[in-house]
Parts: C-alpha cells; sequence; structure tokens
C-alpha cells in the first residue's frame, strides 16, 4: 500500500469500548489510512514520523453520531406546538405541514437545510422518514448521497386514518414505492429503506404489498412500533389476529430482508421483544419526543439488559434538537426519573448511552461509531469543555458537552477521513 493515503490526528480520544467502559487516551494518535483508522496511539510510531500530525491540542475527538428515527420534512416544525399533545400535534400541525412536500421546490429548501444541520450537529449516520411524495424524497436521498452521509431514507406509505391529502391507494402507493428502490439501489451511502409510517395507518394489503417488495429487493423496513399505549390497542383492534404491534410486520413479510428500525418501543410487550430479536433489529430511543408529546419513557436498560439492540434518535420534529449528543444527555435524566417511579428500572450511565449512541447505532451502517482499527475515519472533534479555573478529563469534557454543547462547539469534521464542512 505504498500509494495509500496516509493522515495522522492528535488530540484526546474518547470512544465506547462498552456499555460500562469509555476509552480515553490523553494527547494521543489516530493514523487514518485511505479513510480507515489504521491504529490509535498513545505515543506515534517511528514508521509515521514523516507524516504531518494535525495536532487539535487539548480537544477531544469522538466518533461521529448516528440518528436513527428522524422525520426530515418536519425539521421546519422543529420547537413548534410543543404544547400539544401527540394526536393534536399530528393533526393540526405535522400532517398539514408534510401535505406541502407535493411542491418540489419547497422540499428542496427544507430538505438542503436540513442536511447542512445533520453535518452542523456532528451527525454523519441517519435512519429518515420522507412523506408520501417520491419527487420530494427523491431529492433528499440524492442531497444525502452527494454528501457522502450513511443513511437510510423512506419514502412513507399510507393508505388509511391520516389526512386525504396525504393518503395513497394501495396501487399507488406500492408502485411510487417500487420506483423508489428501483431509483436508488445503487446508491452507496444514502439507501432506500420501506416506511410504513405506523401499523393504523396502513391497511394489511398494502403493509402485504410492501413484504413482497422487501423480499424483491432484499431492503428492511423502519416504521414506529408500540409507541403509545393507544398505537398498540389499535394496532390489534386493526389486525386482529396478531398479539402485539410488531407482529403485524412479520406476518406481512417484511422482516428478514435487511435492517429493521422499530422507532420509540415505549411500551413492548414479550413478544415485540421477541420477534425484534429475532430479526436482529433495533429499538430507537427518541426522548425528547418522549417528553415533548407525552407518549412514555422507554424501559431503556431493562432492554438493554434482555440483549435488544437500542440506538438513539432526534425524532424532529416531536424532538426539538439535532443533535444527538442532546440526546445521550436526555437519556440518563430520563432513565433516572423512570427507575425513580417505577419498581424494577435501573438508570443509565452516561458511558452506556454514549455507547448506543455511537457504536450501537453505527453498527446498523457498517463499520462506524467508534476510534478503533478497521473502522472508518467518521469523527469529530469536539472543543475541549474544561473551565479556566478547573481542568476536566476527555471524558468529563464530553459529558459536559453532551449536556450544554451547542453545534459550534465541533471544531472539525471529518467523514471517512476527509474535512467537511
Amino acid at each position: 500500500m505504498a500509494n495509500a493515503k496516509v493522515k495522522i490526528l492528535r488530540g484526546n480520544i474518547v470512544y465506547a469500548k462498552s456499555d460500562k467502559e469509555l476509552q480515553e487516551i490523553n494527547a494521543g494518535y489516530v493514523v487514518i489510512r485511505d479513510g480507515v483508522i489504521d491504529g490509535v496511539y498513545s505515543q506515534l510510531p517511528t514508521q509515521y514520523q514523516d507524516v504531518v500530525v494535525e495536532d487539535f491540542q487539548n480537544d477531544v475527538i469522538i466518533p461521529a453520531f448516528s440518528d436513527l428515527h428522524v422525520h426530515a420534512p418536519q425539521y421546519p416544525q422543529r420547537g413548534l406546538a410543543m404544547d400539544k399533545i401527540l394526536a393534536e400535534w399530528l393533526d393540526q400541525y405535522t400532517f398539514p405541514l408534510e401535505e406541502k412536500y407535493a411542491n418540489l421546490d419547497f422540499a428542496t429548501q427544507v430538505y438542503d437545510s436540513f442536511c447542512d444541520d445533520l453535518i452542523a450537529n456532528g451527525t454523519f449516520h441517519v435512519a429518515i422518514y420522507g412523506t408520501i411524495h417520491t419527487e420530494a424524497t427523491s431529492h433528499l436521498i440524492e442531497r444525502l448521497e452527494k454528501k457522502g452521509l450513511y443513511a437510510y431514507v423512506g419514502k412513507v406509505n399510507m393508505d388509511q386514518n391520516c389526512p386525504d391529502g396525504l393518503k395513497e391507494t394501495v396501487e399507488d402507493s406500492l408502485l411510487e414505492t417500487e420506483r423508489f428502490l428501483q431509483k436508488y439501489a445503487s446508491n452507496v451511502t444514502a439507501k432506500p429503506i420501506l416506511t410504513p409510517r405506523f401499523a393504523p395507518t396502513c391497511t394489511q394489503k398494502l403493509l402485504c404489498g410492501l413484504g413482497k417488495l422487501a423480499q424483491k429487493y432484499q431492503v428492511g423496513v423502519q416504521t414506529h412500533l408500540v409507541e403509545s399505549l393507544w398505537e398498540a390497542q389499535e394496532a390489534k383492534r386493526l389486525f386482529p389476529d396478531v398479539e402485539c404491534d410488531t407482529e403485524i410486520y412479520e406476518k406481512a413479510g417484511l422482516l428478514g430482508y435487511g435492517p429493521f428500525i422499530g422507532g420509540h418501543f415505549i411500551f413492548p410487550s414479550n413478544k415485540d421483544v421477541e420477534i425484534l430479536k429475532k430479526y436482529n433489529g433495533i429499538a430507537v430511543h427518541c426522548p425528547d419526543a418522549t417528553v415533548n408529546v407525552i407518549a412514555g419513557i422507554m424501559p431503556f436498560a431493562t432492554l438493554a439488559s434482555q440483549g435488544v439492540k437500542i440506538g438513539l434518535g432526534s425524532d424532529i420534529a416531536a424532538g426539538h434538537n439535532l443533535g444527538i449528543y442532546t440526546q445521550v444527555a436526555k437519556t440518563v435524566q430520563l432513565s433516572k426519573i423512570k427507575s425513580f417511579y417505577e419498581e424494577g428500572h435501573s438508570p443509565v450511565s452516561f458511558a452506556q448511552a454514549f455507547y448506543h449512541a455511537t457504536k450501537v447505532g453505527g453498527a446498523l451502517f457498517g463499520k462506524v461509531g467508534s476510534i478503533e482499527q478497521g473502522y472508518e475515519a467518521n469523527l469529530l472533534v469536539v472543543k475541549n469543555t474544561s473551565d479556566h479555573y478547573q481542568k476536566l478529563s476527555p471524558i468529563q469534557s464530553v459529558e459536559r458537552f453532551c449536556h450544554v454543547g451547542q453545534p459550534n462547539q465541533i471544531v472539525a469534521r471529518f467523514l471517512r477521513g476527509e474535512k467537511i464542512q
């Protein structure tokens, strides 16, 4: 590999070794070869003595974040109508906004800003809901692919229990979804994913048709799973032959062909957990959304102890902050509330929350989300948050950033080893 491109970064290094331990290397070196981490060192080996080192002094190098549940079309609504509960919020604000994506000019402006803001907040891996509008969702996936971000992007499917402006026929929904899958099947980083919004908005005929597309194109599925008690009950009312929400997707033939991403997963039954694990699915905790629309608090620690994979999501715009680092902090906060008021639940440590926001979430997209040999160099450099009167360790500096940080405290961003934005 004589012609390999080698780059070296120096700074304090923090990444998650496990859900119990963060690795900290003071004044360490990250050696990147052709966009992949070749080694991490406390002392730079002599073989690299002639390579220029980009020195970030006391700032901290961490893995880029993964957002596994976000609604890009709701980006203009972030931080608005937060005084409404879920049903009012959807009917009065969100659904009318999503109807506007029939206008491609509007969609283009929003989605371009959304993608730029993802990068600003250090999110390089993301699972995104579009709308039912194929052309608008096409612009979104093309923008992500052009920027080189890792993504799963879905054209949403709905054919019942939604406004007329967002309701499709089964035939049109399947035809447009297949067109979307065919068009972007060869994408390198931003890939299509099936996206039935949630069970009450889809008929069995539509879900079974999507199941055939899943098999034909070998693609995964993302949806909302047991987000609320109403959803869990309504799903079983509409699909009386199932025991739980998640079984609806299994019986429709949607599972086993690609990633299975279940947004929220707040009120899962044992059967929901069994099916999610059977198909190597990942549940997504969205702390801000939980607070804003009063759905409930995911039993994070309990599910993790049962071997459930869990990632974090901003859930814009039920969540109001696109920075996943803020959701790391909120995960810890909400777990303490749940453990205090409900027996049998445990609080989540900062190390555990950070692990799920980086390494677990990143695994959905390949070998990203850590600073170890063989991982792609998708990295952030975060400003040291020490006070002038008190020096913090690198881990403490990252913890503070997750609680009170802003995008402008990310001083450098590297995607596959190349500096961006």
